[in-house]
């Protein structure tokens, strides 16, 4: 029986992944990731421009990528579970032997694929840079795997958030709207907050509370087990709200 489970759920990691690769969004996703952070990058005279930056590093990638993912994931997301609502195929859906965690599992990780294929291709930059720096070779891997490990993770989280959205509403434009909101708020709301500075000795308790927090202290190539208990904390509570947003269906019923 866990065999059968574990076989449909598959299928329906399949069937999501499947979705966004054979329609344009997914490879509009991967191909606009690509092109704006490549452009700030590489093109536009500004203080993220590598040739700019003065250092053989890729920080502006990592401070630009986090902005970039708070508009697409959303935009990836929207859809998991609110097209299902609208078309009517939930109910279908939540007839299969499937628990509503596996169900959501299978649409998580098909996000976080995608989210995969998008930062891949951002390996050839590490190349790129390596050969640029000075002298050749010049460049801090660790503090890179670190960003890359702090941005795979903050994508995660947005998904998580986005699958949450998506489940609350049958419009997809709402739940890319609040999927964005949430995002921001947990991104950069809190640190707003500490720089208002009105909580006195609790302000730092308020900065911690915010990704950008964590996604820096990673990206310094330090992975504390503290960081990683924030990231999956938040992933795990995203992922059970909307577990218990499908419930309620049947609560209303």
């Amino acid at each position: 029986m866990q065999v059968q489970k574990s076989k449909i759920m598959f299928i329906l990691f399949k069937k999501e992944l499947s979705s966004f690769l054979s329609s344009l969004i997914g490879y509009i996703t991967i191909i606009v990731f690509l092109l704006i952070n490549g452009i700030f990058l590489w093109i536009v005279n500004t203080d993220f421009n590598i040739f700019n930056f003065g250092l053989a590093n890729l920080d502006g990638l990592f401070i630009i990528a986090p902005w970039v993912f708070l508009f697409l994931i959303p935009a990836i997301t929207m859809k998991m579970f609110a097209e299902e609502k609208r078309n009517g195929t939930l109910e279908l859906l939540l007839t299969k032997p499937l628990s509503n965690i596996s169900i959501i599992s299978a649409k998580f990780l098909a996000g976080v694929t995608l989210v995969i294929f998008a930062v891949l291709p951002t390996l050839i930059y590490i190349i790129s840079v390596y050969e640029l720096g000075m002298p050749k070779g010049n460049l801090d891997i660790g503090a890179i795997t670190g960003s890359y490990i702090g941005l795979f993770l903050l994508g995660s989280v947005f998904v998580a958030i986005g699958l949450f959205c998506s489940s609350v509403t049958d419009n997809q434009i709402v739940a890319f709207v609040l999927a964005i909101f949430i995002c921001a708020l947990l991104y950069i709301g809190f640190d707003l907050l500490y720089s208002l500075s009105l909580f006195g000795s609790a302000d730092l308790t308020i900065k911690s509370l915010g990704i950008n927090h964590h996604y820096s202290s990673i990206s310094r190539g330090v992975v504390d087990t503290r960081d990683l208990i924030y990231y999956l904390s938040a992933i795990t509570l995203f992922l059970l709200l909307t577990k218990i947003s499908l419930e309620s269906r049947k609560w209303k019923k």
